[in-house]
């Protein structure tokens, strides 16, 4: 008798545990859902390349008031320090004008991580000056030879809004350029202070990205005394030679020399907020977001038609 009770206590005691145990791992789990969040909720750190600030806070306010328990904070950087951050693991989702490469790929497929990676629109690389300059276009391999360090005799000077930005990147990769000379380049901080000196100087020559020239047309107080340069398609064998400018309908046909694609990247490891995001992005109301802010979405969005059998 008395064995039979104490194996009763026993039994008791592990069911006891396994219950409680089996109720702390749940929550805990809650709690880890709670933080992370699903593909619609919850909180999201996402690096973005300054030159695209304008257009992603754009998604971003609309997505979070369609989908109130989201919560996702912008990381603004140039080019190589937003790479870097994300290496860091600062943050798993990223918006950028390239995809990552080899070296910084095998990161994240040590930790068994596979992206989802979609285009999301069209940008470019523009060129301003001051409007009281005569110049109205220019080629690709003049801007080059400037970052090479020649004198083409024009009184030309660069002004890039970053040493370390995506603008900066495109130019020396189509150039092929290794080292960029100082004596007739000038770097600031941001596209902001480029267009500041540019306002106030005609000895320089503006690098910007397009989305930062259609946010500051905008906002930016003394856009009348800027303005940009048509730049010459020639880069490739099926170029024309001929000259166009930075706008929405050249990017769109592809005659502006300087298109570049913008990527959302997305190393998140499970079906995050980052997924749910890309997916509202890529969608038709992320895409005519795109459309009406005079990017170029990677896939045009359908257009509604109402048809009415008969007119009142």
């Amino acid at each position: 008798m008395i064995r039979k009770i104490n194996f009763q206590i026993i039994l008791s005691l592990i069911l006891f545990v396994t219950v409680s145990t089996s109720c702390a791992n749940r929550k805990t789990a809650d709690e880890d859902d709670a933080k992370h969040g699903d593909i619609l909720k919850g909180q999201l750190p996402v690096i973005v390349d300054e030159t695209l600030i304008p257009i992603v806070k754009e998604q971003v306010d609309v997505f979070q008031n369609s989908y109130k328990e989201s919560k996702i904070q912008l990381i603004g950087a140039p080019e190589v320090k937003g790479i870097n951050l994300m290496l860091q693991g600062r943050a798993k989702t990223a918006i950028m004008t390239r995809t990552l490469n080899e070296v910084e790929e095998d990161y994240f497929k040590k930790k068994s991580v596979t992206p989802k990676i979609f285009q999301i629109a069209t940008d470019a690389v523009v060129f301003v000056v001051n409007d009281s300059r005569p110049d109205t276009s220019i080629s690709v391999e003049s801007v080059l030879r400037i970052l090479k360090g020649e004198n083409i005799g024009a009184d030309y000077s660069l002004i890039l809004d970053n040493v370390n930005s995506s603008t900066l990147r495109q130019l020396k990769e189509i150039g092929k350029v290794e080292k960029i000379s100082s004596q007739y380049v000038k770097a600031m901080e941001n596209g902001d202070e480029v267009l500041s000196y540019i306002a106030q100087h005609t000895d320089g020559i503006g690098v910007i990205g397009y989305n930062q020239w259609l946010n500051a047309k905008r906002s930016f107080k003394n856009i009348e005394k800027i303005r940009t340069l048509s730049v010459q398609n020639s880069l490739t064998k099926d170029g024309d030679g001929k000259f166009y400018r930075p706008n929405q309908s050249n990017l769109a046909a592809g005659l502006y020399a300087l298109s570049r694609p913008v990527y959302i990247l997305n190393y998140q490891p499970d079906m995050g907020l980052g997924l749910g995001f890309s997916a509202f992005v890529t969608g038709d109301r992320g895409q005519r977001i795109m459309l009406k802010a005079d990017l170029v979405p990677a896939t045009m969005p359908g257009r509604e038609i109402i048809i009415r059998d008969k007119v009142e």
